[in-house]
């Protein structure tokens, strides 16, 4: 590592601290103010099936630094693809873009800013709903005006919602960073989605926010994001950072 650096011109600093190997680099990471953290998604000791090694796992759950997962292994020169990014309305999402944008320019990767809305919980709460109700209680509900009330309003209200984030998310790119994003909206369960979409597409990095906008502040990594880090076949950036758009353009938007 010291010798790539010094050909590359790049300053460098090694340690080797003694220990359990999560608890040392956690400490580290905390104790100083690094930019970006890089790990291999799985180590030494992985076998076939193994999604994610225990280390970059618990890493990943006790630092609030961005971070680079490698899953891909062959030359960075023979490595192909697009850069991917999740976008749910979150700061750190919109964080997530910018950063994409500045590696997608620095290695002549395209980008593309993803969203993916849910219509499909209500459906699921109302039949269990309606199949523990009595027949008075039913029509005291009223099921059926209730359903398409959700059709209407929530199923459409979600897929502008997220569209309207998308739009945000290319507003931003063009205006500050002057590049023409592609933006696609899917329907479905977020990591369910973007899993398949990153199957299909094959990028080279998938972006996200290490929380997403329903989180709370002191959570470690949200739920889509620790799904798609232990499946997605590409290397995995999360984003800690985070960028508020400003008031106009997201109000533009929405």
């Amino acid at each position: 590592m010291k010798k790539k650096c010094l050909e590359n011109d790049i300053p460098f600093e090694g340690r080797m601290p003694e220990g359990k190997h999560f608890i040392k680099l956690v400490e580290d990471v905390q104790a100083n103010d690094y930019d970006l953290v890089i790990m291999g998604a799985l180590g030494m000791g992985a076998v076939k099936d193994s999604l994610i090694g225990g280390v970059c796992e618990r890493v990943v759950r006790r630092i609030q630094t961005d971070t680079l997962v490698v899953r891909n292994i062959n030359p960075i020169e023979t490595q192909t693809g697009s850069i991917l990014v999740g976008i749910d309305g979150s700061p750190e999402s919109f964080a997530g873009l910018k950063t994409a944008i500045g590696i997608g320019k620095a290695f002549d990767r395209p980008v593309e800013a993803v969203g993916v809305y849910d219509p499909y919980l209500h459906y699921v709460v109302f039949n269990s709903v309606v199949n523990v109700l009595t027949e008075r209680a039913s029509k005291t509900f009223r099921f059926k005006e209730q359903e398409q009330l959700h059709e209407e309003v929530i199923d459409t209200g979600l897929a502008k919602i997220y569209q309207s984030h998308l739009e945000v998310a290319r507003t931003i790119a063009r205006e500050e960073h002057d590049y023409n994003l592609k933006i696609t909206l899917l329907d479905g369960k977020a990591f369910e989605k973007i899993l398949q979409y990153t199957r299909r597409i094959q990028p080279w990095i998938l972006v996200l926010g290490r929380v997403g906008v329903h989180s709370e502040t002191d959570m470690d990594i949200g739920s889509n994001s620790e799904n798609l880090l232990r499946m997605v076949p590409c290397n995995v950036f999360l984003s800690s950072q985070r960028y508020v758009p400003k008031i106009a353009v997201k109000a533009e938007e929405t």
